[in-house]
Parts: C-alpha cells; sequence; structure tokens
C-alpha cells in the first residue's frame, strides 16, 4: 500500500496537531517508505514478499531435496551432518548470481527428519561452521558437544483443530498473561512445552487472561539472557521440546479462548558467531550495521541493517512464518524504542517533540516497523501487535493510511517506574492521588496502551517486585493467614490496590507477570557461574497460592476477581471520567462502563463520610459490588456489599451519596435499582 504523501500527512496532523513543525521529516519518511516498498515488493502485496521460510532452508522436492543459504560473501560453501558422515567435502553448494547457494539432493531419503544439519563456509581463506539461518530447528548434538541445525519435516504435519476459534476471535481488549515457559514449574530445572500446557494454562483460564504472552520462544543459546539474545530466529526453543509440542501448546490455549502472543526479538541479535547469524558468511555487515553503528553499546548485542531488502526479507518472513506455521495471534515487539533512534534513547527523557525526528531518528527501523504492521495484519487481520516503546514516538499506534507505524497497542512503560518511585521515596501518606490518576490517564486520545503494575525486569535478582518493597523482610514470617500487624497488613492492601487501579484506568488492555498476581515471594535467579548454577530460583512456587495457608490465595483470588469484574463489564471498552479528587484525604472517585470506582490511599485514615457524586450514572440505589477490602482476598470486611445507598439531593444541589471507605482500599458500586442482575462475562459465555 503506498502512501499519498501530503493526504497522510494531513490526517496525521489532525490525530496531533503538535506534529505540524516536523512535516518535512515526517513526510521524507512517508516517501522513503514508498520508495522501499516499490523497491522490494513492486505491485505485489508485501505479504508476498515475506515467503522467505518457503524458499531457503530445507525443502522437499518431486524428486528428493533443496537446499538455500544466502551467502553473498562466502567463496564456498558446503552442506555437512550425520546424513553423510560429517563429511566436509562431499555437499558442495552452488552459487547463484543474487548471493543464494544452493543444493539439490536426489532421493527422499537424502535425508530425514532430525538429522543433525551445519554449513561448513570459506570465506577468504577462513573456514568455518554456521548454522542455517532459516533453520526450524536446533539442538544440542552431544556426541559432538556443539549446537547445530536439525531437520524438521516429519511424515505427517500438525493437525490443527483451531479453526473455529481463529474465526471468531473478537478484537476484545485483552488481558495478558506474560510467561516463561522454561521458568513456569515449580521444581528445579526447566520446564516443558507440554508441562506448561497442563499446569499453566488451566491456571491463566481460571485466572480470566485470555491471552498469554511467551517469552523466550526463538532460539537462544544463554539461558539467562531471558530469550532476549536470539541466535536462530526461525527455531522454537529446543530447552522446552520440540516444534510440534509449541504448536500443541498453542492449538490447547486456542480450545481455552485464550490468544497466544510471541514476543518477538527483531531488535537486535546475539552476537555468537557460530550459532547465529553473526559473521555468517564472514563479513560483519551482511545482516547487521557495519563497524560500529552495527553493535548496542549498552547490550553489546548486533544491530540489523533495516535498509538492506535481505535483512527486510529475512526479518518479514520470520513474522509471517510464527504467524502461519505457528498460529501465533501477533506479537510484543521487544526493545522498539532502541530501534528508533540511533541513539536507542540511551539518556534520553523525550522531554519535546524535537527529540523525535531529526538525524537521531533511525528512519529504516521506522520503516521496518510500519512494513512489519502490515505483514503481520494482511497475513492476519485479527492479529495484534503491541510495542515496548517508552519514548512515546508519535504515530506508534495509528494505522498506517493515517501515517502510523500501525501498532495496535504500546506498552505504558512509565507505570511500573511511577509505583516503584513512589514506594521507593515517597511516604504512603504524602502520596499525590492527582499524580496517580494522572499517570494512568495520561495517553494520546488516539492511542491504545497495555496498562501494567510491574514488569518482569523487576521481578529479576538485583531488583524487588512490588510486593517485596511494600513487605520488605516480613515476606518472610509474615504471609500466614493468621499473622497480622501494620506494615504486612499494609502491603497486602496496597499490593491490590496498586494492581486494581492500573488495570481499572488502563486504557486499551491489561498485563500481568507470572506469579505477580499472588505476590511470589522469591526473586528470579537463573543458573549461573555466580549461583553455581542452580535452578533454584529459577521457578515458581505455585503451591504457595494454592495450598490455603497463607495469604498468596487471597492475592491470586483478588486477582481473578478484578479481571473477572473487567471483563464482565467490558470496562476497557470505555473511558473513565473522574467524579471527584480529594487531594487532602488521598481519595478520589471516577466513573467507568457505568460503575462507580472509589479509591483510598491513605495508608491509615478511613473516611466515613466520603461523598459519591452520581451526575455521571444518574439517581438511584447502588450497591458495591467489588472491594479490595473483601474477606476473601485478605481483607477486613468493612464494606457490606448487601448495603443500598440511594441517591440524595444536598443543599448545595449536588446529587449523591455518603459512603465509607476505609484505608487502603477501593470498592466499585453498581445502580441495581434499574437492572440488577449482572452482564454476562464473555470468557463464560
Amino acid at each position: 500500500m503506498y502512501l499519498d504523501v501530503k493526504s497522510t500527512f494531513m490526517r496525521m496532523l489532525e490525530t496531533d496537531e503538535w506534529l505540524k513543525p516536523y512535516q518535512a521529516d515526517i513526510e521524507m519518511r512517508f516517501e522513503r517508505y514508498n520508495d522501499t516498498l516499490r523497491r522490494i515488493a513492486g505491485d505485489s502485496p508485501i505479504a508476498d514478499f515475506s515467503d522467505g521460510y518457503m524458499f531457503f532452508g530445507f525443502h522437499r522436492t518431486q524428486n528428493g531435496w533443496v537446499f538455500r543459504e544466502w551467502l553473498p560473501a562466502a567463496d564456498n560453501v558446503w552442506l555437512v551432518g550425520d546424513f553423510n558422515g560429517w563429511d566436509y567435502g562431499s555437499h558442495p553448494l552452488t552459487k547463484r548470481d543474487d548471493g543464494v547457494w544452493e543444493i539439490e539432493l536426489e532421493g527422499r531419503d537424502a535425508l530425514k527428519h532430525g538429522q543433525y544439519v551445519k554449513l561448513f563456509v570459506e570465506h577468504c581463506g577462513n573456514r568455518f561452521e554456521r548454522i542455517p539461518a532459516y533453520i526450524r530447528w536446533t539442538d544440542m548434538d552431544w556426541s559432538m558437544h556443539r549446537l547445530c541445525g536439525r531437520i524438521w519435516m516429519p511424515d505427517e504435519e500438525f493437525s490443527w483443530t483451531d479453526a473455529g476459534f481463529r474465526a471468531s476471535r473478537k478484537q476484545e481488549p485483552p488481558f495478558i498473561y506474560e510467561a516463561h515457559v522454561g521458568m513456569a514449574q515449580e521444581y528445579e530445572g526447566i520446564g516443558s512445552y507440554r508441562e506448561f500446557e497442563e499446569n499453566v494454562l488451566p491456571r491463566i483460564k481460571k485466572l480470566g487472561y485470555n491471552a498469554v504472552q511467551l517469552m523466550a520462544i526463538q532460539e537462544h543459546p544463554y539461558y539467562a539472557s531471558f530469550g532476549y539474545q536470539v541466535t536462530n530466529f526461525f527455531a522454537p526453543s529446543f530447552r522446552y521440546g520440540s516444534p510440534d509440542e509449541l504448536r500443541h501448546l498453542i492449538d490447547t490455549a486456542h480450545a481455552m479462548g485464550i490468544r497466544v502472543l510471541l514476543d518477538v526479538v527483531h531488535s537486535h541479535a546475539c552476537p555468537n558467531d557460530c550459532e547465529g547469524l553473526n559473521y555468517q558468511d564472514g563479513t560483519e555487515d551482511q545482516y547487521f550495521l557495519y563497524g560500529g553503528r552495527g553493535w548496542h553499546p549498552a547490550w553489546q548485542t548486533r544491530l540489523f541493517n533495516y535498509g538492506k531488502t535481505e535483512v527486510l526479507h529475512f526479518l518479514l518472513s520470520n513474522l509471517k512464518y510464527w504467524l502461519e506455521e505457528f498460529h501465533f495471534d501477533g506479537f510484543r515487539f521487544d526493545g522498539v524504542t532502541s530501534m528508533c533512534y540511533e541513539d536507542h534513547g540511551l539518556g534520553s527523557a523525550f522531554m519535546n517533540y524535537s527529540m523525535y525526528f531529526g538525524l537521531n531518528t533511525n528512519v529504516d527501523a521506522l520503516i521496518y516497523l510500519t512494513m512489519a504492521n502490515e505483514v503481520i495484519h494482511a497475513v492476519d487481520p485479527a492479529a495484534i501487535t503491541v510495542a515496548e516503546e517508552m519514548s512515546g514516538m508519535p504515530g506508534m499506534c495509528l494505522p498506517v493510511e493515517d501515517g502510523g507505524i500501525g501498532f495496535d497497542y504500546r506498552l505504558s512503560m512509565g507505570l511500573p517506574d511511577m509505583w516503584i518511585k513512589l514506594i521507593k521515596e515517597v511516604d504512603m501518606r504524602f502520596w499525590d492521588v492527582g499524580k496517580i490518576y494522572f499517570e494512568n490517564t495520561n495517553v494520546r486520545k488516539y492511542e491504545k496502551s497495555i496498562a501494567y503494575a510491574e514488569s518482569h525486569d523487576q521481578a529479576l535478582v538485583g531488583d524487588k517486585t512490588i510486593i517485596f518493597r511494600l513487605a520488605d523482610a516480613e515476606m518472610y514470617t509474615g504471609m500466614e493467614r493468621s499473622y497480622h500487624s501494620l506494615s504486612m497488613d499494609t502491603a497486602i492492601d496496597m499490593h491490590k490496590l496498586i494492581r486494581f487501579v492500573t488495570l481499572s484506568l488502563a486504557n486499551g488492555g491489561y498485563l500481568n507477570f507470572m506469579g505477580n498476581e499472588f505476590g511470589h515471594p522469591e526473586w528470579i535467579d537463573f543458573p549461573r557461574a555466580g549461583n553455581n548454577w542452580s535452578y533454584y530460583y529459577a521457578r515458581r512456587q505455585w503451591s504457595l497460592s494454592e495450598n490455603g495457608l497463607l495469604k498468596y490465595s487471597w492475592l491470586n483470588e483478588f486477582d481473578a476477581g478484578m479481571i473477572g469484574l473487567a471483563r464482565t463489564f467490558r470496562l476497557l471498552e470505555d473511558d473513565p471520567r473522574t467524579i471527584w479528587m480529594d487531594f487532602g484525604r488521598k481519595a478520589f472517585s471516577f466513573c467507568r462502563a457505568g460503575l462507580i470506582f472509589v479509591f483510598n490511599f491513605h495508608p491509615t485514615n478511613s473516611i466515613d463520610n466520603y461523598f459519591i457524586h452520581t451526575h455521571l450514572t444518574g439517581d438511584g440505589t447502588y450497591r458495591a459490588i467489588f472491594t479490595t477490602d473483601d474477606p476473601a482476598y485478605g481483607g477486613a470486611g468493612r464494606m457490606d456489599p448487601e448495603y443500598e445507598y440511594k441517591t440524595e439531593v444536598t443543599a448545595k444541589g449536588d446529587h449523591g451519596f455518603l459512603f465509607y471507605i476505609p484505608c487502603r482500599s477501593a470498592a466499585v458500586l453498581k445502580r441495581v435499582d434499574e437492572d440488577p442482575s449482572l452482564p454476562e462475562n464473555p470468557d463464560r459465555a
């Protein structure tokens, strides 16, 4: 889809008048987008350009096999593996004019499913082994103690059962459960796709989340990288099982009504030579930028050259591959801020619009991201894309035809930082509730975002989760249900309150990292030399939330309750509207989806005469249908769910009623005189 540069900019300007001074920069980007599209796709759909995985790699032919690899600077290439006894000279490839090397093997048994394979490459007199770039399966060849490619070509293709789910997917706001398959088990070791399917998917379903975001799926050699240093972009990590076991996990999730998103890493790549793309043909700039621009200064990883046709072909094909071959329902794009700027946004506060444009902007990367969204939504119109982007780049979540980059959502990365800063630096008695409300609702009117209270980084060694910052050492002594102290009760109450206000003010979707919903007590520490390669902290202790003896189960039930409330009333499909802000007493109320939300953030002062204004919801009879103080969630039960509040008119002419809101609590009130029934939860339909 080519852009009409002038009219596209005018549509973009309609959404954000602050862009007017940067018209030349934006129109230049549109022109380069058109030029790139003409170069790579011509008059064909861009999704057709993204079929590289159907051409490169291993494929069966009518009479045997064919293998292809793009290695433009190589002088000689051989295919080696256990199929030829690792004979490094018996199977040479032939180079074509376009830098692609290929070999045809006669006979269907010339290669077999599961065989180990590698490339033997010669460049300027140097010879080295490489794993094919489009390999679909990798594994350790323990006989030779090295990572190899493996041929994935089973006799029978995987049989999907999710056609009905995929055809009926609705654009319901996503409630995302972020998860790492390997550490999603309780024992000390690496969990499998099968174990995740059997043990964790039912938990996600019970909690009410409608999407699971899988981390660390693309193959990565260093387990502790959390999956963010990818070597083999088309290969699901062998640590957790086979590619078909991942397919089975996704198929089962779909049967449960759960979308599956891939945490995709196209912002950088692992610098390893023998396992990944680095020096694949012997040169440093085959896939990556040349010299210092090709290295991330903070991560020490390789950076893609998004201006090169073959790189676009590789990355766009990678997205289509995961959608078509594994039925993923969308992507969370890692490191988008790093992609957008030449300095990767390091140390930048992005205080004004001038920082989004100019020589520091990586236009090639923005064009790639735009094309990525075009391909994804062309291949699967129901797919959703989420940008991990913290700079606030304008247009990130605008449709491409309106001048945007095309993402559906942006992660609200400032929210976890705000909560941690408040907890660490400000006495709860002095929290600014106006700032809390503002930061949770400070989004562009045209842009949807994914709200979350804490990130997976805060669960890692060296940082602290919200519950740990609130409870500190008392986490180890105060989690029995019978134990009470002001500090521990405050920690439990505030954990619920922070998560609930973040969800109830979200502008599009909500995300939680696995275990945080019940306040997991241990950090994450992957096996490394510093912990004697222990898996003790690389797991999730689900039993703590299930044994019924500890407060973790209260927090777990609360999470399910608030997710159920949000989905039942389709909360995120409406906009919040402020009713009242009481800065002195640390309370505020707002209306959303016909419900009234009341929050009291004061750590010790309850309010027995908080006036609830009903000018937005109407006069009538109200009842508290949900409270964080519910005994089922570890609360003191200070708000009666059966008590009815009838609106009155004050001497000043205000319509509403007085309400008792305990300290460190929140309540949701619904008018019950018109329609006492509750809407049906979409997850239980």
